[in-house]
């Protein structure tokens, strides 16, 4: 544990960061899965679904939560899967 007054609070500033960070990491996760899923049932609104997780992803990125290398990777999966059913 932290003695010094500054130190104290930048351990209480960590903490809430990293809540924030791992409910939003895991957002972006649970919104992944579903758009695969629709990927692979072949719902009628799969491209708004796709769409939005890719707007996840960038916001994700954005804020540091993810890495950018992580990011095109990920972006990149989706699109195949998607263009690869709307053949």
């Amino acid at each position: 544990m932290p003695n010094i007054k500054s130190a104290k609070k930048e351990l209480r500033k960590s903490k809430k960061k990293s809540a924030i960070n791992s409910k939003l990491k895991a957002a972006l996760k649970k919104s992944i899965k579903v758009s695969q899923k629709a990927i692979i049932s072949k719902d009628e609104k799969v491209k708004d679904v796709v769409k939005k997780t890719l707007k996840d992803i960038d916001k994700a990125a954005q804020k540091g939560i993810i890495k950018k290398n992580a990011q095109n990777r990920k972006k990149k999966s989706l699109q195949l899967k998607l263009n690869k059913i709307s053949k």
